[in-house]
């Protein structure tokens, strides 16, 4: 511990105004005052109530209305709960509801004299808001078809359930965090709610014939989360989360907000300083670390008809960004009931799984309306798919964000039609990171652009190359501040090159590790989408260029530039650049065809000189005036 109370001594000693906030009163009483804050309306509710206090009970202050979390552990909702939260939708919410990356529901346009009818509508189907706000520990994810699919090991519902009794609604774990703390833990071998991606990550492992979890602590937007070498057997686990939970209470910072995640802590003290620590809190000496586990991604993840362990069926409803109704919840919830056991999951990619259906009864689920009215939705663009609320409910949110997500989804299902594969496509609407998409296939965080004609656009920071299987990586930035109706044709082209290349079954996140990342540089990559958009959607040549099934792995821009170049001068033109060239670009031979700047151009009318100056640059028989980096073509190709 003494390493610990060194980084804490080192940090700041001034406490932020949340923290200032937090002491200013006991967040207890601000629960029990609800029901005078509701009669009383916007005059009885103060500025930190509003700010801070009600976050912890999951009431988010909208100006006009409440948006309310519904804390969903592992995603999991009885037949009775799922009736419940639909009544309570179109009663007080307007009948909308968002289904969340963290498994759990949220109703908006929540009128603040309705909070408390709300909360005891929600209480008496043992549902709670509870620690789905502000600092606490969030609601804890888990693999949807959890103790249902062949692939699960551990049954983790009942661990999350000692978590939930220790900490959720015990007044001595409300609010005394110094931030956020996200939980996932995963038994099955197969990775369906992105595991790597919380501040405690228990994975499932085993060490020397016993299952149990190996830990992964820090994770936060742009960071995965690393292994801390301790595996904890199932016994162990809630031990060891309360331990974790009492340090980071104890030694986490309090000063700077953007800085006081549990990350941070880690990064001062040490993985091995911080897991002796651990040790000497719980008084039990866990075993390092065993052989992770997990494998793949989910069988939850792309397939929506899912055999469980039982013999019955699990059946997924695509829910296109997360965007569902009461009035849908309500059908699907009566459907659940008429076809299996009534009980629904959720999803980390926020659909919803209908499970216990007898194989008998498969063909009448599927010929239900509510089925229909989603099953349009049941291909490779929309099965994977992420979206967080946008700007019309976030304050924080760039772009709309949804509805881009959902325009992208048609648009690419309407221009690439792909039968089999798995594409993960993740959209954050801002910074903050909440779609995730800094883990997905494809990637985009909302900013603003501009286009060609120098107007401020709604755009997107274009990701690719997520990882969340064996090992989880983070995506890289392909194009930064695209205008969104220009990434469309960005992505259209990297689906091209997976539907030409890929593997029979392979899935996006394979393709681009086996082909992409392993036969180009993710600046090649770039340049690759960027002249196919301006080849095909800005001069209407239909003309692509295309990447090659076993291309020369160069890696060096410089080679890859004179490439593509030489391959753009025989595509615009039909003739070849060189007579010959030596097999590493290093040396141009003889023969050189002198051509000037616009040779393209007088070869090809439809080519501005622009363009052909650009591919001049590109292939200049002389190296050391030849362009050696993609950054300065992307620069000159703007505005074209």
């Amino acid at each position: 511990m003494t390493t610990l109370a060194k980084a804490l001594e080192l940090r700041s000693k001034k406490l932020n105004k949340v923290e200032m906030t937090k002491a200013s009163k006991n967040v207890m009483d601000v629960y029990t005052q609800l029901e005078d804050i509701a009669q009383a309306g916007y005059e009885g509710l103060s500025k930190e109530d509003a700010s801070y206090f009600l976050k912890c009970f999951g009431l988010f202050d909208k100006g006009d209305y409440f948006m309310l979390r519904v804390r969903i552990p592992v995603g999991q909702l009885s037949n009775e709960q799922a009736l419940c939260i639909g009544d309570v939708a179109k009663e007080y919410g307007d009948d909308y509801i968002d289904i969340t990356t963290r498994m759990q529901i949220v109703l908006r346009y929540i009128k603040i004299e309705n909070i408390a009818k709300v909360l005891k509508k929600l209480e008496s189907a043992g549902l709670t808001t509870f620690q789905t706000g502000a600092d606490n520990p969030r609601n804890i994810v888990a693999d949807p078809l959890d103790g249902l699919a062949y692939d699960c090991v551990v049954e983790t519902k009942p661990i999350v359930d000692k978590f939930q009794e220790m900490t959720i609604e015990n007044s001595e774990w409300i609010s005394v965090l110094p931030r956020k703390f996200n939980t996932g833990i995963l038994g099955s071998l197969s990775n369906s709610c992105n595991i790597f991606g919380h501040d405690c990550c228990f994975v499932l492992a085993n060490k020397d014939g016993e299952f149990g979890f190996n830990i992964f602590l820090g994770a936060k937007v742009g960071v995965q989360a690393r292994d801390l070498d301790l595996f904890v057997t199932v016994e162990e686990a809630p031990i060891f989360f309360m331990a974790l939970l009492e340090i980071f209470k104890t030694y986490g910072y309090r000063d700077n907000r953007n800085k006081n995640r549990l990350h941070f802590l880690l990064q001062d003290v040490g993985l091995e300083n911080f897991a002796t620590s651990i040790r000497a809190e719980s008084k039990i000496n866990f075993a390092s670390s065993g052989q992770t586990l997990v494998q793949s991604q989910n069988i939850a993840l792309g397939a929506n008809k899912v055999l469980q362990r039982n013999g019955k069926y699990a059946h997924k409803l695509i829910v296109p960004s997360g965007i569902f109704s009461g009035t849908d919840l309500i059908e699907v919830a009566k459907r659940a009931k008429s076809f299996g056991s009534g009980e629904l999951r959720l999803t980390y990619d926020q659909n919803i799984y209908v499970i216990d259906i007898d194989k008998s009864t498969l063909d009448a689920f599927e010929s239900t309306t509510i089925f229909a009215k989603y099953d349009k939705f049941n291909n490779i663009y929309f099965n994977d798919m992420i979206a967080c609320a946008g700007t019309k409910t976030c304050s924080f949110a760039v772009i709309p964000n949804k509805e881009d997500a959902i325009e992208m989804a048609n648009f690419l299902n309407n221009e690439i039609a792909i039968e089999s594969g798995m594409v993960r496509m993740n959209w954050s609407a801002c910074p903050k990171g909440c779609g995730v998409h800094g883990v997905a296939d494809i990637g985009f965080e909302g900013c603003k652009a501009k286009n060609d004609e120098g107007k401020r656009v709604d755009g997107v920071h274009l990701f690719i190359g997520g990882r969340i299987t064996r090992e989880a990586k983070e995506a890289r930035v392909l194009h930064k501040s695209l205008p969104i109706t220009e990434a469309k044709y960005h992505v259209k082209s990297l689906l091209q090159s997976y539907v030409k290349f890929k593997q029979r079954g392979e899935t996006f996140e394979a393709f681009e590790e086996r082909y992409l990342s392993q036969k180009y540089s993710y600046q090649a990559l770039g340049f690759y989408t960027k002249i196919n958009y301006i080849l095909n959607e800005k001069l209407e040549l239909d003309i692509t260029l295309e990447l090659e099934k076993e291309p020369k792995t160069y890696k060096k821009e410089n080679l890859e530039i004179f490439n593509f170049g030489l391959k753009l001068f025989k595509l615009l033109t039909d003739e070849k650049r060189y007579v010959s060239v030596d097999n590493e670009f290093e040396i141009v031979l003889k023969d050189a065809r002198k051509i000037t700047r616009d040779e393209v151009t007088k070869l090809n009318p439809k080519v501005p000189k622009k363009l052909s100056e650009v591919i001049y640059m590109m292939t200049d028989n002389n190296k050391k005036t030849r362009s050696a980096v993609f950054s300065e073509l992307l620069v000159l190709l703007k505005g074209m």
